[in-house]
């Protein structure tokens, strides 16, 4: 992974942990429903946010390595990975 995309995804998983913290606390503390759901919804955006981030650098990278090199083997197996992770099945 690139150093930039590294630190990008570390700061949104401190972030991420940082709302998931959060929304314990405020379960534990018997808040407002709808405020616990808010959090819950901002979680799953970072998390969201994060996806994207690590999809666009797997493309960048892994896939990219591997539709340039010589693998077929290597190429077929990373645009199966992609087409299953689009498609929310698992390889």
């Amino acid at each position: 992974m690139k150093e930039k995309s590294k630190q990008s995804v570390q700061s949104r998983l401190a972030k991420i942990a940082g709302q998931i913290n959060a929304v314990s606390r405020m379960v534990e503390e018997d808040r407002y429903c709808i405020d616990v759901i808010r959090q819950v919804r901002a979680a799953k955006a970072a998390l969201s946010s994060l996806e994207q981030v690590m999809l666009r650098e797997h493309v960048d990278t892994c896939v990219t390595h591997a539709l340039t090199g010589d693998d077929v083997a290597l190429r077929k197996e990373r645009v199966e990975e992609l087409v299953a992770v689009l498609g929310g099945t698992k390889k």
